[in-house]
Parts: C-alpha cells; sequence; structure tokens
C-alpha cells in the first residue's frame, strides 16, 4: 500500500485505486448482506423495504459522512441515491420470493 504521495507513475496510482475498488466493493457485498437480513425481517413485519423516513436517515448521513471525510456532500447524496435504490430493488425482489 502506497500514500498518493509515494506514488511515482500512473501504474503506482492505478494500483492503488484498484486496491481501492477492490476493499470497497467487499464493503458494498458486506453491506448487501445486511439488505438481505433487512428484507428476511420485514418478510415477518410487514415493513415495506422502502420506508421513506429511513431513505432520508440514510441520505443524510451519506452527506454527514461525505463532509467528515473531506468529500462534497452532494457527491456522498448521489453515490448513496443510487446505492439505496439498488437496496430497495434487492430488497424488493427477495420479498417477492419469499
Amino acid at each position: 500500500m502506497k500514500s498518493p504521495e509515494d506514488c511515482e507513475t500512473m501504474d503506482d496510482v492505478r494500483a492503488e485505486i484498484d486496491r481501492l475498488d477492490s476493499n470497497i466493493m467487499k464493503l458494498f457485498a458486506e453491506r448487501s448482506s445486511y439488505v438481505d437480513r433487512a428484507a428476511d425481517i420485514k418478510r415477518t413485519t410487514g415493513e415495506a423495504p422502502d420506508t421513506q423516513w429511513r431513505v432520508k436517515e440514510v441520505v443524510e448521513n451519506a452527506r454527514r459522512n461525505a463532509s467528515d471525510h473531506g468529500l462534497n456532500p452532494e457527491f456522498g447524496e448521489a453515490l448513496w441515491r443510487q446505492l439505496v435504490k439498488l437496496s430497495i430493488g434487492r430488497e424488493t425482489k427477495r420479498l417477492k420470493r419469499g
């Protein structure tokens, strides 16, 4: 692992970006397992996959987390709105299968 300042070539930068992308996907996979569990629980409680108060909360968290890490909050919101949309779709499919 190299810091951005330690990267001397584009190959160095690309290798680090690829490493980070792999780690991000691992975290998304972990997050998806919780989305699956949420669907299983919602099947018993009758809660909808697209609970609006929770969507709002997740987006607000994304904005705050982005800002806390030096990123534009709009960037965090845009990414998380897409992630939430895909997660709701995943939950919906799982609920229909159940």
